[in-house]
């Protein structure tokens, strides 16, 4: 993977609330310390909540509270901007965005709004309720905002095994994948059947969680033509290496992996997310089509 030194960084995608003393209301908790909700977003719990308020989380009007940019910006615009991680993860923001913007109307026929990644660290408000690392990257509905705890790539390397830095952009566009799911009503439409049949809850975000990795899929094949506004390519390649690194990050995060890593038996009905083996599948299926119309997960055998 090769990033375009000539790429502008657009730090208006991200909302910088490191250091802002966020969190408070009620802490979302993922057992399996931020690695089991991290890439994919929530266990199940803490879904059926961001999808759609329930489980009784704190709903804060404070929850889209602005961040400070201007340490952020100062360090985009300076030479060495690549090598900061936080600027290569605002540009990686900025492909995934300029691809749904076209992608989204050529395949679905709806027009992509943009929303921007809030850049926390310990804890954050959102309208979905209060957050801590624990979480790992993850998507709320009710305020249309991605949020990730930088230090969370350390988890995922460290502990998780997923060490490539092709991860990092795989972890965003699955987020970005659920504001997707947000735009075309699927989040909804998912709340509600969840609702109807509890029963079905787990399948049900498996299904969702699946699709957000077949939309992760699908921009990692178009990423090398996604430009800034002025025209510049952000990345110059991505290598056959890349796309493993994402596979492997895929297979290290499914449930039967995170089980199997517990020491916990490994059960299929109390899957949220998919096996190993179910989402390097379907990012496989984004991947090879490049089309995101062919993410359907929710017809027939996942």
């Amino acid at each position: 993977m090769e990033l375009n030194e000539n790429a502008r960084i657009d730090t208006s995608q991200v909302d910088d609330r490191r250091g802002s003393g966020g969190g408070g209301g009620l802490g979302i908790p993922i057992p399996i310390g931020g690695g089991r909700g991290g890439i994919v977003g929530i266990v199940i719990a803490v879904l059926v909540a961001l999808v759609g308020g329930g489980l009784g989380l704190n709903v804060m009007t404070g929850g889209d509270e602005a961040g400070d940019n201007t340490a952020l910006e100062q360090r985009c615009d300076a030479p060495d901007a690549l090598e900061q991680l936080d600027c290569r993860n605002t540009l990686y923001v900025n492909s995934i965005q300029a691809y749904w913007r076209t992608a989204l109307p050529q395949a679905f026929g709806e027009q992509y709004r943009p929303t921007r990644t809030v850049f926390f660290s310990q804890a954050v408000n959102t309208a979905c309720g209060g957050a801590d690392s624990g979480v790992g990257p993850f998507y709320c509905p009710a305020d249309s905002l991605v949020y990730i705890d930088l230090s969370f790539y350390r988890v995922l390397s460290q502990q998780l095994g997923a060490a490539g830095e092709f991860a990092q952009p795989y972890v965003l566009a699955h987020e970005y994948g659920h504001h997707v799911q947000n735009l075309l009503g699927t989040n909804e439409q998912v709340r509600r059947a969840q609702q109807r049949d509890p029963g079905n809850a787990n399948a049900l975000s498996v299904r969702l969680e699946l699709q957000a990795d077949c939309f992760a899929g699908a921009w990692a094949r178009n990423a090398t033509g996604t430009a800034d506004d002025r025209g510049q390519r952000i990345f110059t390649s991505i290598t056959d290496r890349d796309i493993s690194e994402a596979i492997d990050t895929a297979e290290a995060i499914g449930d039967d992996a995170i089980s199997q890593r517990a020491n916990r038996p490994v059960n299929p009905d109390e899957f949220t997310h998919g096996s190993s083996a179910d989402r390097k599948r379907w990012f496989n299926q984004g991947y090879s089509t490049g089309d995101p119309a062919s993410c359907d997960t929710f017809s027939g055998a996942v």
